[in-house]
């Protein structure tokens, strides 16, 4: 596995206004979603009436995604579809191409885990001050009495870090365990690993999105409610 010029947990940095960035995850997140565009853009272009094997394949994914969606957030789930699809296709991108040599897992950065973590947090918080105000959505932290507060919050904070923290381990250790064994038993073991670190990025992009999937429900359900009501 290659990891653009950088070992395991370390990155090529560039400094600008004391801001650091780090170029590889960089260059390998613009990649997987040029990738990821590229690849639907071909989809839609060459998408048939009567399909073929590989459009039947990419339906079967997108109708079970869809199913898992509506049974795990319920009615309104398909108004948060397009996103949750787009982040599961895009992790599954971003994890399996540090699988190829010369290339990195931009899944491999903490950075890039929290960033879609927060994204989800901010999705869900916004859902649910719309669907019930600020005041009424983010009076739960105070229940069912004030003394829950600290532990509300941490609670809060929680979901994004252990969202985050879970996926980039994974990789990450993954990217390890492929590197000590290409070193210690060559060709065979290193392979079999290869093997079963493409299962382990469908996995884990698979529990990122459906814990997303999770956190949305909530929110997602209020709004339907708050919607029959109206």
């Amino acid at each position: 596995m290659g990891h653009g010029g950088a070992g395991i947990g370390e990155h090529n940095v560039l400094i600008v206004s004391g801001l650091a960035f780090n170029l590889d995850t960089l260059y390998m997140t613009w990649l997987s979603m040029a990738i990821l565009v590229l690849g639907l853009l071909l989809v839609r272009m060459n998408w048939k009436l009567i399909p073929g094997g590989w459009q039947s394949m990419v339906e079967l994914v997108l109708e079970g995604l869809l199913t898992q969606i509506e049974t795990t957030i319920g009615p309104n789930g398909r108004k948060v579809a397009p996103l949750l699809i787009t982040l599961f296709l895009f992790l599954l991108i971003a994890n399996w191409l540090g699988l190829v040599p010369g290339f990195t897992s931009p899944t491999n950065d903490i950075n890039t885990t929290l960033g879609l973590a927060l994204l989800i947090v901010v999705t869900v918080h916004g859902y649910g001050v719309r669907a019930k105000g600020a005041l009424s959505h983010f009076k739960h932290f105070l229940e069912p009495n004030i003394f829950f507060l600290p532990i509300n919050i941490i609670e809060e904070i929680a979901k994004p870090v252990t969202l985050s923290f879970r996926l980039f381990g994974n990789i990450v250790a993954g990217e390890i365990l492929i590197i000590i064994l290409g070193v210690l038993v060559p060709y065979f073991v290193p392979t079999l690993w290869l093997t079963f670190s493409v299962f382990v990025g469908l996995i884990q992009a698979m529990i990122f999105t459906m814990l997303s999937m999770s956190y949305l429900s909530n929110s997602l359900e209020q709004h339907h409610i708050e919607e029959k009501e109206g």
